[in-house]
């Protein structure tokens, strides 16, 4: 912390309320919700007296520092915000009234989340007990400058964490743009042209075939057992997958170029193209196409990937509860297909690089959110530090 400001105990600012009122049954009460990683106070729920066991209970007002027993540790305390006004605690929290005349009640906010008074509540009480004692809060200490300083301090704060929020939100409206961009440039590869042909997926695909029936066994026992799940953002780990006893494994075993659709969930529709596989076979909830010769599999695969063939799945779609695909609707799915392998090859070409140019904007805003959320703590501690 900064030598420009005192360093003052808490217990010289802030006085533990240990106040109690009794529950009425008859009564409605709000109780509070401790959120932790020093995230605020929130509404856990609001019940009759009736349904309160320990009728002793704590009430908290408005602008109250309130920290939890046994959370603290992990972040558990935080401001009481105006509509949680006279709702209550137990006994496993402890309030604090502010002095306002010395402490700002957002300086207090700000200022407990940061790493300084964060490892000071880490510091107290026993490092086999994770609980900390009213008494504990008292002895953390604040760096105190004036009144006027502190309303500057919070200002530049809340200036510079607003920035900060606003960044955070045009990041989180470029992942609708992402999606719009990869949709509008990879239909533009699919689009008919004279000379292709409009086939349907039967045309040029064995029959669909559904999974095996099977208990996953993590016991090195048969081959491996590919389920829906294993699948995760077009990537499987084959270390983790779990193996199964397959009496006629040669049906359902995988090759290299099959394509395997999630059957049902919030995944229906989605594919999977196998490129390097070990001795696996696919569970139930998979639908298994395998590509003739006249068309390359990961042409057919990028076609999925497409809206064009989205708006025919959402057609197919069977199920009034849960959705799902099945074979029969997967053979008629329409796709336009050039005559020569090199046609072919070519849109695959520029399918990768799109998808490769799609996932660096991704890789890059996933980066700056990083740098966002790493600018919070930062401001903070500079904050703290004089340094703003």
């Amino acid at each position: 912390m900064s030598n420009k400001w005192p360093l003052v105990g808490l217990g010289k600012l802030i006085v533990h309320r240990n106040e109690f009122i009794v529950i009425q049954d008859d009564a409605k009460y709000k109780r509070c919700r401790v959120q932790v990683h020093a995230q605020g106070i929130v509404l856990r729920d609001e019940v009759t007296g009736f349904e309160i066991r320990t009728k002793k209970q704590q009430v908290c007002r408005t602008n109250d520092f309130l920290v939890a027993e046994i959370d603290a540790k992990v972040g558990g305390y935080g401001i009481i915000p105006t509509y949680l006004d006279g709702a209550i605690v137990s006994s496993h929290y402890f309030l604090y009234k502010i002095d306002q005349k010395k402490l700002l009640t957002k300086y207090l906010e700000f200022f407990t989340k940061t790493k300084y008074f964060q490892d000071q509540v880490l510091a107290q009480g026993s490092t086999n007990y994770a609980a900390i004692r009213p008494g504990h809060v008292l002895n953390y200490n604040i760096p105190l400058p004036s009144l006027p300083e502190q309303r500057k301090i919070i200002m530049q704060i809340q200036n510079l964490s607003k920035k900060v929020e606003e960044s955070e939100k045009l990041n989180m409206d470029i992942v609708g743009e992402i999606d719009l961009l990869f949709n509008s440039q990879i239909n533009k590869l699919f689009v008919f042209k004279s000379g292709w042909g409009n086939v349907k997926v039967s045309d040029i695909c064995y029959p669909p075939q559904y999974g095996y029936t099977e208990s996953a066994t993590y016991e090195r026992i048969g081959p491996k057992f590919l389920r829906i799940t294993d699948i995760q953002n077009g990537d499987v780990s084959w270390d983790s997958i779990p193996y199964c006893i397959c009496p006629n494994p040669d049906n359902y075993l995988l090759k290299p170029s099959d394509i395997l659709f999630a059957r049902t969930g919030a995944t229906t529709g989605k594919s999977f193209l196998i490129r390097e596989v070990p001795e696996a076979v696919f569970a139930s909830y998979l639908i298994r196409l395998r590509v003739k010769e006249d068309v390359l599999p990961e042409y057919l695969y990028f076609y999925f990937q497409t809206p064009d063939y989205w708006q025919q799945i959402h057609k197919n779609k069977e199920g009034t509860g849960q959705q799902n695909l099945n074979g029969t609707k997967l053979s008629d799915i329409n796709v336009p297909v050039p005559v020569t392998k090199k046609e072919q090859q070519r849109i695959v070409d520029q399918s990768k690089y799109l998808i490769k140019k799609i996932k660096e904007i991704q890789e890059l805003r996933s980066q700056t959110i990083s740098k966002c959320e790493a600018l919070i703590p930062s401001i903070l501690d500079k904050a703290f530090k004089g340094r703003l």
